[in-house]
């Protein structure tokens, strides 16, 4: 949405929902994709793992960008593109020569990754590819007093410092909010934290 409100291109793969699927949940936010579809600004391509390899998939990458002129590519997620590949080194490899290509011709590439795991147990992310990020943004469900809860933190960002508190995290009512830092819980991320002092977890619709 960004891109394409600053006048550039960006281009979506989705392996996991329909289109519609897609343009519907946005619209909730207050996103309206459907404009810059439109437009010809943003392009959205749904993948079927079992229709198309992942060399057809990396050509059409680099299709949207020298001929669409992409400079963002989105893709969601990597537990679908995982199911096109054999052996999880080989989707390694091809994430590496992916992402390489892409850091060179100036492209933002947004990965996205599913972890499997309910709240309180041991969270297994779909492939190591954390190392190839230059950022990793971490979303985790998280359970305080008789709610399921999702937190925001920011666990990787190469070439500069980045914000080190967890906060809870919130989509609804149009908008997407984050909330004041979850100081006074202990073991956010194991998705049972502990309360050490008087709660500053935000009520519900009050998350600034």
């Amino acid at each position: 949405m960004s891109a394409a409100g600053l006048g550039q291109n960006a281009a979506l793969f989705i392996f996991d929902e329909s289109t519609n699927t897609l343009l519907t949940r946005n619209a909730g936010l207050g996103m309206d994709l459907r404009k810059h579809l439109d437009e010809g600004r943003v392009t959205i391509k749904q993948v079927d793992p079992a229709e198309l390899s992942p060399g057809e998939f990396a050509h059409a990458i680099r299709r949207a960008v020298e001929q669409q002129r992409a400079s963002v590519v989105v893709i969601d997620s990597l537990n679908g593109y995982l199911n096109a590949m054999p052996e999880e080194r080989f989707l390694t490899i091809q994430l590496h020569e992916l992402l390489t290509y892409l850091g060179q011709a100036g492209v933002a590439t947004i990965l996205i990754g599913a972890h499997q795991g309910l709240i309180g147990g041991p969270m297994v992310a779909p492939v190591a590819a954390s190392y190839l990020a230059d950022a990793v943004i971490l979303l985790r469900y998280f359970e305080a007093k008789g709610e399921v809860r999702q937190a925001i933190s920011v666990v990787k960002k190469r070439g500069g410092a980045h914000e080190r508190t967890i906060r809870e995290f919130r989509l609804g009512g149009g908008r997407i909010s984050v909330g004041p830092s979850l100081r006074d819980f202990r073991g956010v991320l194991t998705g049972v934290p502990i309360m050490e002092g008087p709660s500053t977890a935000p009520k519900e619709g009050n998350a600034p």
